[in-house]
């Protein structure tokens, strides 16, 4: 049994565990108590309210009102005692601080919500805790352990040479606002890095693994705000790879709804994967013209029926502990992604 502990209990720490209409586990909490070799022993928030709801859920767990309370209590100090997996769960302006103190309490893993930090910098000294105290850091990057997203990879391998990717996020919420640099209260930070990191995912099945697989953007598109002037609201970012001539990642934040998008294009295959569905095709005899060739639907290939993110995430923390596998997410993975969105905003 691993020992747990997680700071944050709000909606990605524990309340989205009561959303009826995502496939659940959807919080960290839910997800921690699901598998069988986790026993949750405490909570942190400063949210009195927060704390209370989520102390009603596990009643056998302490709380603490405070990272300083939790940091400094016998529960963290008495070896014992202290988690072996300690979880941040906490908005992207205290990961900083927050990782760098779970990491100093020496458990034997972190799992750090994305994205890293705020930007590259924060995220460069996180790193650098966890080198000087060996701790490693997993990094929520939840679609690298969704099941459709790990078919769609496998896919790529049979699709011939990829032509080009295309990733688009839609949503209502500014993209970028330079107000918020300091809080990453923007949509580029909260939802792009999820967007960014999954076409690195793909792209590692073509490209070397854990590299940084994009090269300097081409930005055109960019549109800003009609009030406030500085306030970017969409953009498509152009890049290229050794095997992969383009690479589109497109995002608006002018929509009145919320969808997130890859397509991949191969020269005997496609893919298209987002919330909610993937769609494989593969060259077939084509049942419209003699003579020619069509992509059709894939029947060979089977949708999972749950994609089993957060529940995978956890199963990947565990075998790691337990010595099977490496991190499927890590520090190293994360900050490549906030590099190229830190990429992005220099040519805003």
């Amino acid at each position: 049994m691993y020992k747990a502990a997680i700071i944050g209990t709000g909606r990605i720490g524990f309340t989205l565990g009561f959303d009826k209409k995502r496939e659940q586990p959807a919080s960290h909490t839910m997800a921690l108590l699901e598998n069988k070799k986790i026993r949750l022993i405490a909570g942190v928030d400063s949210n009195p309210e927060n704390l209370a709801q989520w102390a009603r859920f596990n009643p056998k767990a302490k709380v603490f009102d405070s990272t300083q309370s939790f940091f400094s209590s016998e529960l963290v100090k008495n070896p014992e005692t202290k988690p072996d997996i300690i979880t941040v769960a906490v908005n992207e302006y205290a990961h900083l601080d927050c990782a760098i103190n779970a990491i100093k309490a020496k458990p034997r893993l972190v799992i750090l919500e994305k994205p890293v930090a705020v930007n590259t910098k924060e995220a460069a000294l996180i790193q650098k805790a966890s080198k000087k105290y060996k701790v490693p850091v997993m990094i929520n990057h939840e679609r690298r352990f969704a099941q459709d997203y790990n078919a769609a990879r496998a896919y790529i391998t049979k699709i011939g040479d990829i032509q080009y990717i295309k990733a688009s996020l839609f949503s209502g919420l500014k993209l970028y606002d330079p107000k918020a640099q300091d809080t990453g209260g923007y949509s580029l930070i909260h939802d792009g890095t999820h967007l960014v990191d999954i076409v690195q995912f793909l792209a590692e099945a073509v490209e070397q693994k854990n590299a940084k697989l994009l090269a300097e953007p081409v930005i055109t598109g960019l549109d800003y705000d009609k009030k406030e002037k500085k306030v970017v609201r969409s953009f498509c970012a152009h890049y290229s790879t050794k095997h992969i001539p383009q690479i589109d990642i497109f995002m608006s934040g002018k929509c009145k709804f919320f969808g997130f998008e890859v397509e991949v294009l191969g020269t005997t295959g496609r893919i298209c994967i987002g919330n909610g569905y993937a769609k494989f095709y593969s060259r077939q005899t084509s049942p419209f013209y003699t003579g020619f060739y069509s992509l059709l639907k894939d029947k060979k290939v089977k949708i999972p029926a749950k994609t089993l993110y957060f529940s995978n995430m956890i199963k990947n923390a565990v075998d790691f502990l337990d010595g099977r596998c490496e991190l499927k997410s890590d520090l190293t993975t994360g900050i490549n992604a906030l590099e190229i969105l830190e990429e992005m905003k220099e040519c805003f």
